[in-house]
């Protein structure tokens, strides 16, 4: 009786140990961390692998030539310079976090494959006043 109870428990230690193993592996892939322009500079490897990047639009910094969109990402005192081909999406905007996902060239500049906007956890309401709706 007390081997089966020991088997059982043991059985049932595998199963936990296997379940939790697929749930982290399922997790893994859907968080998404970012480095700060300070990490990135300080990694002599940065120039070898793709890279997400996060960080405030720096104000007066953003400036379009075309498709090619040029800004500057700064978060704790450190920023780079961040080329992107394509639309940014709708809210990017300068003085707002950003992440973007892309290489370091060897010259400084980051190279973004896509912008994403980030988002904070409060909500503000508009500052601009409420137009009233025609009730006609």
């Amino acid at each position: 009786m007390i081997r089966r109870r020991a088997g059982r428990t043991a059985v049932v230690a595998v199963l936990l140990a296997a379940g939790g193993l697929l749930v982290t592996s399922a997790l893994r892939d859907t968080l998404t961390y970012y480095r700060t322009p300070g990490e990135v500079l300080g990694d002599p490897d940065a120039t070898r692998e793709q890279v997400r990047l996060g960080g405030d639009v720096v104000p007066g910094s953003l400036h379009r030539t075309g498709d090619l969109v040029v800004f500057r990402l700064a978060e704790g005192g450190r920023e780079i310079t961040v080329e992107q081909r394509g639309v940014p999406p709708e809210t990017f905007r300068e003085g707002e976090g950003a992440v973007v996902e892309g290489t370091l060239a060897a010259d400084g500049v980051f190279h973004a494959d896509h912008v994403v906007v980030r988002h904070g956890n409060e909500y503000r309401p508009s500052t601009a006043p409420a137009e009233p709706v025609d009730a006609r």
